[in-house]
């Protein structure tokens, strides 16, 4: 018995590893047969040379997995609905308000350099400089969460919110019951959050918004099939306005880890900005245009564009940016601002890729005398945009850039001053997806003040950072190497 069950096993072996390697073969057949279909595919995208480089050796060297990520994350589906986000948003400004009585006369009360800046925004952005703003810088979340939940209270007519990140959790729960409670007090409360960053935002916890009366909406919400391949088509906006009279925007979502109760994640260190005044009505005129692009409804009445009850000093502008501009404002935005600098540039974000062109613009600033600090997050959700990052700190060095990574807990803000007179806060980071695929929102403060408070703020946290010197940079490990220039090279899809 014992040597037939023996003479089976021989006689079975060889044929099993005659259907193994036929297997092996079909499947590395089809793994370079899906290559060569996808490579002409690629090249007929209309992206950068480093980001096409970049998907070429993705897809040759992991053929079914790179396959599958550019299928998912590369392949150009957006332009059909960047299409119709343009069109809806022409059609939402159109019927808005003009805001002209609130705007800076050309020239008016701005320096030169501000006004080469502002030239360059009005370009890339319908809004214009408005005058009588009083701006509130925020760097603690707690104060942060507590104002807005201060300000919901307050609200008497309407309460708009379009957020990233909406957790489930003890303080995503709090703030549903406040608006709860102001939509069962008669407020019009509008919801939008993105249907990617969350996604994991459930019926059960929804239901008892809607049943309140609050218009609850998603910002492309990935339920159907096609539209889960639009996963890059993202609105990474953080707003929130009441009564058209306050707003709030920066880089904060709702949930506790945004307020230093994730363990793992530790401290959390985000920047916001408490605005009155008309630039109030800008945002307003921002969410106007994602409201009816993710529901249809106008929002035009004049009850929510009215006369600011609040005047202070601060010029300001909102500047909004997505994948539906011609010219990305945002990342034109970064390069001009960078290019123009003089004396400084100091910098705060929490993921750092950046594209060819801000990278030159940062060196050759360097190189010109102007001193630029960068304060970059020394931990993270994600590992690997850290070591992305890490991959730009040689030639940064070489060019005399300082950088410092933050130690106390997760550095979450996105934060630019140049000059000491201009300002930049709102919720874009310094990398490929914020500056050129993200729907995102920033406000410009032509301020001292608010620079000098910004840089205040930045002398504070390299405090609690760890300075990254050419020395010690050179003597980092072999292994760190490896991981950055390998994460280097998939930046531009990153």
């Amino acid at each position: 018995m014992g040597y037939k069950s023996a003479q089976k096993s021989t006689t079975a072996t060889p044929r099993l590893k005659r259907i193994m390697l036929t297997l092996y073969f079909w499947i590395t057949l089809c793994g370079y047969l899906v290559t060569l279909l996808l490579i002409p595919v690629l090249l007929l995208q209309k992206k950068r040379p480093v980001s096409t480089v970049a998907w070429l050796f993705l897809i040759v060297l992991a053929p079914y997995f790179g396959a599958l990520f550019y299928v998912v994350f590369g392949v150009n589906r957006v332009q059909r609905r960047v299409r119709r986000k343009t069109v809806s948003d022409r059609e939402i400004s159109r019927l808005l308000p003009e805001l002209t009585h609130y705007q800076l006369l050309p020239g008016e009360g701005l320096t030169t350099k501000q006004q080469n800046i502002v030239r360059l925004i009005n370009r890339l952005s319908s809004t214009r400089p408005t005058i009588n703003n009083r701006i509130e810088l925020l760097n603690d979340t707690n104060q942060t969460l507590g104002l807005i939940e201060q300000a919901i209270l307050a609200a008497e007519h309407s309460l708009h919110l379009e957020y990233y990140i909406w957790q489930m959790d003890r303080t995503g729960t709090r703030v549903r019951d406040l608006l709860i409670q102001k939509a069962h007090a008669g407020v019009t409360v509008r919801f939008l959050y993105d249907g990617i960053g969350s996604m994991f935002l459930s019926r059960k916890f929804l239901r008892p918004m809607i049943d309140a009366g609050i218009q609850v909406a998603a910002f492309l919400p990935g339920r159907s099939f096609r539209e889960r391949w639009s996963i890059n088509l993202r609105s990474h906006r953080k707003i929130v306005i009441v009564d058209g009279q306050i707003g709030f925007t920066g880089g904060m979502n709702i949930g506790d880890e945004y307020l230093g109760r994730n363990p793992q994640l530790g401290y959390w260190r985000d920047t916001h900005l408490k605005m009155q005044g008309p630039v109030v009505l800008q945002l307003q005129q921002v969410f106007a245009e994602d409201w009816f692009y993710a529901v249809g409804e106008e929002l035009t009445q004049p009850a929510l564009y009215p006369d600011p009850r609040i005047s202070g000093d601060n010029i300001a502008q909102i500047v909004s940016s997505g994948p539906i501009d011609e010219f990305n404002s945002f990342h034109a935005l970064f390069f001009a601002a960078i290019a123009k600098a003089e004396q400084n540039i100091t910098m705060a974000t929490s993921y750092f890729v950046p594209t060819e062109p801000l990278m030159a613009a940062l060196t050759t600033a360097a190189f010109r005398g102007v001193k630029v600090r960068l304060l970059l997050s020394g931990r993270g959700a994600y590992r690997w945009m850290l070591y992305a990052g890490r991959g730009y700190y040689d030639e940064l060095l070489d060019a005399g850039v300082e950088i410092f990574e933050y130690q106390k807990g997760l550095l979450h803000s996105k934060t630019l001053t140049i000059d000491g007179n201009w300002s930049l806060v709102g919720t874009a980071n310094f990398d490929v997806r914020s500056l050129l695929l993200n729907f995102e929102v920033g406000v410009a403060v032509y301020d001292q003040e608010m620079a000098r408070q910004l840089e205040t703020a930045f002398e504070k946290d390299i405090a609690s950072a760890r300075v990254i010197d050419s020395e010690s940079w050179e003597n980092r490990g072999l292994g760190q190497r490896l991981s950055e220039n390998l994460m280097k090279i998939f930046s531009p899809v990153l």
